[in-house]
């Protein structure tokens, strides 16, 4: 196979962090290297954010929230001015398509799709909800004093600075989660993407400015999770924190937000079973259960990564879907005819071949991919496939992987297959397959997990609450759902 493409496309890589309307280097300048995934060469390097830095946008967000200008902006403006945003994503679509797969590695269809496609429907979807926040008149039980009448109502009010913390696997998709919600409600925004992947959030700043959000409405900050994005967390003028990404330092921030009585919504790991009843057709199970585990090269919070099918029809599924794992064309996401692009960085690279390699060493059946590097250069994982014909203990159906390896195991028993689908800490997604929409409702009703489809998997909507059980998170966003993370209620009451 030929090596991926190293021509960098003629657009403008952001340098500088986008501070109250304005491009700024950090204070120190200190910088951070953002580097090319296909070919593991650097494209540019990002401030380092320091205290100093953070407290710049921070209160360069406060001051925004508190000024007339922002706080008195009629509803049906925040609404317009994120529709405008909304416009020009698609009208930069090629430069931040390009720009996204640049530095994150995925193929430029789903750049085009969900990055900038998918986040423009976003924000219009959320720029509906800055009309429509509303509050209730109630009935007051207990009016006193008795010879005093009483009227009641409730009021959904904005927080105030919102700390936006994403991940690398959907950069430009995820800050768009974050920010249409917040600001839609009337808050204000710092926003930090993953130092592995923060180009085309760097840029959304600056749409969002040029569409004619108030300087200080979006602010975006780069730098590292443990210094800046620590620092954010715990700055007292932030009034909400919304993380997503792992376990593991979600509960870092969870409890450092417990500690400052901080709201915070979580949207954590995950490691979703998909179950194959004996009645699905082995091509569309093993064509389903591919597609679950190798969109975006596995790099999904809802990856389908445990699959359980049954054992009638068991080796055919997995025959299948092994010739479907070693056709994938593999290269730079720029390249026509590639199926699937790199990891995002180095380290994660190492830490996917790393969970290879305890399948191999915990004795699961290897039936496609592995260790071996399927290119000279990049940071490349071939799809990988694991069978656990005799139901082995092993690390790779307990432990996220984030990349494109899956593990089957057979079942026979139904009651047994949905215990073992429940035996994950995680609760995010899960997936039924079958022609039997009776018995696939009796086990949705018993799967824990936040979303849960059926002959589907990774499907999602800006009306559709999501989020997980368990150790996969708090909160839901999206839908009328988001609204109240990203809101206050005050209750009024008036005497007469």
């Amino acid at each position: 196979m030929n090596s991926p493409t190293t021509a960098t496309p003629d657009i403008a890589l952001p340098h500088q962090m986008f501070v109250h309307g304005q491009w700024i280097p950090s204070r120190s300048g200190a910088t951070l290297p953002v580097f090319n995934p296909a070919t593991g060469q650097p494209l540019v390097e990002v401030p380092d954010a320091t205290l100093e830095d953070v407290n710049a946008a921070v209160c360069s967000a406060a001051d925004t929230f508190r000024s007339a200008a922002w706080r008195r902006m009629p509803p049906v403006r925040r609404e317009a001015l994120l529709l405008r945003l909304a416009d020009l994503l698609e009208e930069h679509a090629d430069e931040l398509a390009q720009l996204e797969t640049l530095n994150n590695g995925k193929l430029l269809m789903y750049s085009r799709l969900m990055e900038v496609g998918a986040s423009a429907q976003w924000l219009r979807y959320m720029a509906g909800w800055a009309t429509k926040i509303s509050g209730s008149t109630l009935d007051v039980s207990l009016p006193l004093p008795p010879d005093v009448r009483t009227q009641a109502s409730t009021r959904r009010l904005p927080l105030g600075v919102v700390a936006a913390i994403i991940p690398w696997n959907f950069p430009l998709l995820m800050a768009v989660w974050k920010i249409a919600p917040a600001l839609a409600c009337g808050n204000t925004v710092v926003l930090k993407p993953a130092e592995e992947t923060p180009l085309t959030a760097l840029r959304l700043g600056e749409l969002a400015f040029q569409a004619g959000l108030p300087a200080g409405a979006l602010n975006v900050i780069t730098g590292r999770g443990e210094t800046c994005g620590d620092t954010l967390v715990r700055h007292p003028k932030v009034n909400k924190v919304a993380f997503t990404g792992s376990t593991e330092v979600g509960r870092i921030i969870g409890a450092a937000c417990g500690h400052n009585l901080k709201p915070v919504s979580l949207e954590l790991g995950g490691k979703s079973p998909v179950i194959v009843l004996p009645d699905c057709d082995p091509q569309k199970a093993a064509e389903g259960a591919a597609a679950a585990i190798f969109f975006n090269h596995g790099q999904v919070c809802t990856a389908g990564s445990r699959l359980y099918v049954h054992e009638s029809i068991y080796d055919d599924v997995l025959n299948r879907l092994a010739r479907i794992g070693e056709s994938i064309v593999l290269g730079s996401g720029l390249d026509e005819g590639v199926q699937m692009g790199p990891m995002v960085s180095s380290k994660h690279h190492q830490n996917v071949l790393r969970h290879i390699r305890s399948g191999i060493e915990d004795g699961a059946e290897l039936l496609c991919g592995g260790l071996e590097p399927p290119l000279a250069q990049g940071y490349f994982v071939k799809p990988t496939i694991f069978a656990n014909r005799d139901k082995k203990d092993i690390r790779l159906l307990t432990q996220e992987v984030f990349g494109p390896v899956l593990v089957a195991t057979p079942f026979s028993d139904i009651e047994n297959v949905i215990g073992e689908a429940n035996s994950s800490v995680y609760g995010l997604g899960a997936s039924v397959w079958t022609n039997d929409l009776s018995a696939a409702l009796r086990i949705t009703d018993e799967l824990e997990a936040g979303t849960v489809w059926i002959n589907t998997h990774n499907m999602i909507d800006p009306n559709l609450p999501f989020g997980g059980f368990k150790d996969s998170g708090l909160g839901r966003e999206h839908g009328a759902a988001a609204i109240d993370h990203y809101t206050d209620t005050r209750s009024l009451v008036i005497a007469y």
